[in-house]
C-alpha cells in the first residue's frame, strides 16, 4: 500500500548531482547516494521515473562558444544524459531496485528506445525508469524533457531535486531574511519571476496541470517527507 498521496512521480535531477566535488565526471559515491534516495521513494509504494541532465559531462554552451553549431552541441548533451542514466541504473540494480533506462535517441545495444506504452508497463510492474536523451530534439533542455515525459506518463507530480529546501522570495544564500514559500501557484511564480524551471518546461506543466515540488534532495529525510505530503519541507507549485 502506498505511503504517499502520489501514485506516480517523476524526479528531475541535474547532471551536476553526479559530479565529483573537483568538477566534471561521474562520482560513484554521488551516484550511490542518489540511488539510495530513489530507493527510499520507491519503497513508499510510489511509481518512480527519473530524468537526469548531462551537465557533469558536457555543457552545450561551451561548444557553441567555440563555434560548434547548437544542434551538434545539444546532441552531445543528450548522449551525456544516457551515460548518466546507465551509471544510475547500475547503482540501483546493485541495491535490488529493478530499473530500466529508456532513451529518446535509439541505442538499442545499451538502452531501450522510449515507447510510452512500454514505459507505463514498466512502471506498473514496479520498475524505476530513467528517461535519457532529453526529448530527442535539440534546442530543448532536460527540464523540458522532464515536463514532456511527466505529461506522457501522466505523473502526479514532478519533483525538482535541488540543494535548497524550496522556493524563496529572495536568494537565501544572500539574504538571511528570505522567506520560503510552502505553496505557490504557477501564475505567482511567473508574476514574481521566481526561477524554478525553464519557461518551456514550466508552461508545459501549467498547461497539463502537473504540480512541481521543489525540495532539498540532499537533506536527510526531506525528499521522503515531501512525497508523503508533509508541507513543512519543500515548496509545491500548482494551478
Amino acid at each position: 500500500m502506498s505511503q504517499s498521496p502520489y501514485h506516480r512521480v517523476l524526479i528531475k535531477l541535474s547532471g551536476e548531482a553526479l559530479a565529483p566535488k573537483t568538477g566534471y565526471g561521474i562520482d560513484p559515491d554521488s551516484v550511490d547516494f542518489i540511488a539510495d534516495r530513489i530507493q527510499q521513494v520507491a519503497q513508499l509504494g510510489v511509481q518512480v521515473a527519473v530524468v537526469i541532465g548531462g551537465g557533469n559531462l558536457w555543457r552545450g554552451e561551451i561548444g557553441t562558444a567555440r563555434g560548434m553549431d547548437r544542434t551538434t552541441a545539444d546532441h552531445m548533451g543528450m548522449i551525456a544524459t544516457v551515460m548518466n542514466g546507465l551509471a544510475l541504473r547500475q547503482a540501483l540494480e546493485r541495491k535490488g531496485v529493478d530499473t530500466r533506462v529508456m532513451t529518446a535517441i535509439e541505442m538499442n545495444s545499451v538502452a531501450e528506445p522510449y515507447i510510452r506504452l512500454r514505459a507505463l508497463r514498466h512502471l506498473d510492474k514496479g520498475r524505476v525508469i530513467i528517461f535519457s536523451g532529453g526529448t530527442g530534439n535539440p534546442f530543448f533542455t532536460t527540464d523540458s524533457g522532464a515536463a514532456l515525459r511527466a505529461s506522457e506518463i501522466e505523473a502526479d507530480i514532478i519533483v525538482k531535486a535541488t540543494k535548497v529546501d524550496g522556493v524563496y522570495d529572495r536568494d537565501p544564500n544572500k539574504d538571511p531574511n528570505a522567506v520560503r514559500y510552502t505553496d505557490l501557484t504557477f501564475q505567482k511564480v511567473i508574476t514574481d519571476n521566481l526561477k524554478v524551471m525553464d519557461m518551456t518546461a514550466f508552461t508545459m506543466c501549467q498547461e497539463n496541470d502537473i504540480p512541481i515540488l521543489v525540495v532539498n534532495f540532499w537533506a536527510e529525510g526531506d525528499l521522503v517527507r515531501a512525497i508523503q505530503g508533509d508541507n513543512s519541507v519543500g515548496t509545491i507549485i500548482h494551478n
